[in-house]
């Protein structure tokens, strides 16, 4: 295939440009040049496509994430400037109920991004997501929170 990915060159080109600080001719043939060949050499290692199946969703799901990120550095802020007596961070298992591994890895990435959880753990048959938590006051809200906020949209989108 000519252009495996071409929304992947064409930002590559335009990142190229941006990076030279320059259209000369030259820089222009090179941002193309590369823009082609790393996509070309890349794209064994590329997964396939999931099929989107509520496009909708996945934009009402984005929306949260961005939403939940905002509120939740402000919420971490609070707690690591004010007095850390109260802090009760914790790890929490997870029962997780997708099965598709892309949809796995966006979950544990989304939790990560969100500040005051990381994804730390995946046990071996995939079953449980083991998360940590800077503050913990009741982790089933947490996990009642993560499966409505997060897990259903993705399992509604990917599976």
């Amino acid at each position: 295939m000519l252009l495996p990915h071409p929304l992947l060159s064409l930002m590559l080109w335009a990142l190229w440009l941006l990076l030279a600080n320059s259209v000369s001719p030259g820089n222009l043939v090179l941002g193309l040049v590369l823009a082609w060949l790393i996509p070309l050499f890349t794209a064994r290692f590329w997964a396939d496509a999931l099929p989107v199946r509520r496009p909708l969703v996945l934009l009402k799901f984005a929306a949260v994430v961005l939403y939940d990120i905002v509120v939740a550095n402000i919420a971490v802020a609070r707690l690591i400037l004010g007095p850390q007596d109260g802090l009760r961070p914790s790890f929490i298992v997870m029962p997780l109920e997708l099965r598709n591994d892309m949809a796995i890895a966006l979950l544990a990435s989304t939790i990560s991004l969100t500040p005051g959880t990381v994804s730390a753990f995946l046990s071996a048959d995939r079953k449980n997501l083991i998360i940590h938590s800077l503050h913990t006051e009741d982790p089933d809200e947490i996990v009642r929170q993560i499966r409505q906020r997060y897990e259903a949209p993705l399992k509604e989108v990917l599976e």
